[in-house]
């Protein structure tokens, strides 16, 4: 991954000019002062590690070549992939970089490595695919700490195809991870835009959730089972697809961001790869016609394997389709919504002809396949837009929240004049975009993306206003401070909030049991007393 952007630095590309001038007129955007400095031109402090902890490190990772502390590598974990991580690494802001990278080879070795940090004193920060974009990857910490990367930890460790399930180490990539699936006829289901670059352990300690959800489910809830390493020990978590002895202990891990443990392997529910996939455009005259028919199928049916839908000003400016920025997106006016089929060829020509009905009762048109093929195409385009969009000297985020149907629509108004209100009264008037990516027969998600002037000293400083009264505007309308990204440092205030006191001790109580000593990912989900 580019150490400053995102994704495969081959497939950065600048912004057409005619997008570059459209920002400049209507957001006041103009060029960075300065351009981000080259890798060799960053600087690190010092390891704060003595000769003898990193050669335990060495024993616990099995040997000295699997402990890294050169410049690059701690550079490359720093942070993760937010807008201000990266505008921060970009100035050369490494405040936050690790003392040492740590790579296990197992879930044996990971168990070493906790061992260690415990006895030494260092916090650990489990390192996947460094896709966190709310601060899960900078712990608040004083003193040394090491990120535990697990790219080591790579295998399809088994497949039973009688239960369709199969155990997946937590270091393997997400794109690995599909294709050995695929080799003995699988898959997973689960293609979060993150895909390209996240992993199983990662999509667990954050309860990702795919774009084609609607069709496959969240990621918790294909996991059936986890192996866990915490300072204490291991947990074993998940006998049969469901129980009742008890709570379910994997609720506890997923979602848990690497507070609570190192999820080193999982065991989850795999799919045949599907004969048939079919992906179509319909257009709504409003966002409220379209959120009206996306609960109608998620209600009643049939559900779509891929059911999203953008407002009328991510439509306008073509965001459904990263690759058509710019060209005035696939409907004229109204709101797109994307629509896919998986399955069998019959079943999935069945479900688009049932839904086909419900679409146009509820005042659809039907826009054919091409709106389908340009969001597949592009899927996983956005994340390299932002990286453009920085280098032109714009501002770009994104930020997500849910809630149930009967209170979205006060939600989407109460984020979006929340940002609105904030920035332009900085002088920096966005523009914010919406699309809702995810549903529920009792509610979905809103996925926002704000692009503005960065302002004119810290663009960091600028934002955080704007980011505190959107947390602030979701928590008073009844939404949840995150869907999928996750609580990280980012979220952490208004987490309380949202469990509040009691469900905190709970949380504290847990921290405590798990990790006594407190090295793992201190200040990340668990607020602090």
């Amino acid at each position: 991954m580019a150490w400053n952007g995102w994704g495969d630095p081959s497939r950065a590309a600048p912004l057409p000019d005619a997008a570059v001038g459209l920002l400049r007129d209507l957001l006041g955007v103009r060029p960075a002062a300065a351009p981000p400095l080259p890798l060799d031109g960053v600087a690190v402090a010092p390891t704060r590690l003595t000769g003898e902890a990193l050669e335990a490190f060495a024993r616990a990772a099995g040997g000295a070549e699997h402990v890294r502390t050169d410049d690059e590598s701690r550079i490359r974990h720093t942070r993760g992939r937010s807008t201000p991580d990266l505008l921060r690494i970009r100035r050369g802001d490494t405040a936050d970089a690790p003392d040492a990278v740590v790579l296990p080879g197992g879930h044996d070795e990971v168990l070493a490595v906790l061992r260690a940090c415990t006895a030494l004193g260092v916090a650990a920060v489990p390192f996947g695919g460094g896709t966190s974009v709310v601060g899960g990857l900078a712990p608040r910490t004083a003193g040394p700490f090491v990120a535990v990367d697990l790219r080591r930890l790579d295998r399809l460790v088994s497949l039973d195809p009688v239960s369709r399930t199969a155990v997946l180490e937590g270091g393997l990539r997400a794109p690995a991870a599909e294709a050995l699936l695929n080799a003995e006829g699988f898959t997973l289901g689960h293609f979060p835009q993150s895909f390209e670059w996240a992993s199983i352990g990662g999509f667990a300690a954050a309860r990702s959730s795919g774009q084609a959800s609607a069709g496959y489910g969240r990621f918790d809830e294909m996991v059936v089972g986890l192996t866990v390493a915490t300072p204490r020990g291991t947990l074993e978590l998940g006998r049969a697809p469901r129980s009742a002895a008890g709570p379910d202990l994997r609720q506890l891990v997923l979602g848990s961001e690497g507070a609570f443990g190192v999820v080193t392997s999982v065991r989850v529910q795999v799919r045949p790869v599907p004969e048939a996939r079919l992906y179509e455009g319909w257009r709504f005259a409003s966002f409220a016609a379209g959120t009206a028919a996306l609960r109608r199928l998620a209600q009643d049916g049939p559900r779509p394997t891929v059911l999203r839908l953008s407002d009328e000003a991510e439509t306008a400016v073509g965001l459904a389709e990263p690759d058509a920025v710019g060209g005035g997106g696939a409907a004229p006016g109204g709101c797109l919504a994307v629509l896919g089929y998986e399955g069998t060829a019959q079943e999935a020509a069945r479900r688009r002809a049932e839904a086909a009905e419900v679409l146009r009762a509820c005042g659809g048109e039907p826009l054919g396949e091409g709106p389908g093929r340009g969001w597949e195409h592009g899927r996983y385009a956005a994340p390299y837009l932002r990286d453009a969009l920085l280098d032109a000297g714009a501002f770009a985020e994104t930020l997500e929240t849910a809630g149930f149907w009967a209170g979205l629509p006060a939600l989407y108004d109460a984020v979006r004049t929340a940002l609105t209100t904030a920035l332009a009264g900085a002088g920096t008037p966005p523009l914010v975009m919406c699309h809702v990516s995810h549903v529920y027969p009792a509610g979905a998600s809103l996925y926002f993306t704000v692009v503005s002037a960065q302002g004119a000293d810290d663009p960091v400083a600028h934002w955080a206003p704007a980011k505190r009264a959107a947390c602030d505007a979701i928590a008073a309308a009844g939404g949840t401070i995150s869907h999928h990204h996750g609580v990280g440092t980012d979220h952490l205030a208004w987490y309380a909030e949202e469990v509040g006191p009691l469900g905190v001790e709970v949380l504290r109580a847990v921290k405590d049991r798990l990790d006594p000593a407190g090295i793992l990912n201190p200040g990340v989900l668990v607020p602090s007393s």
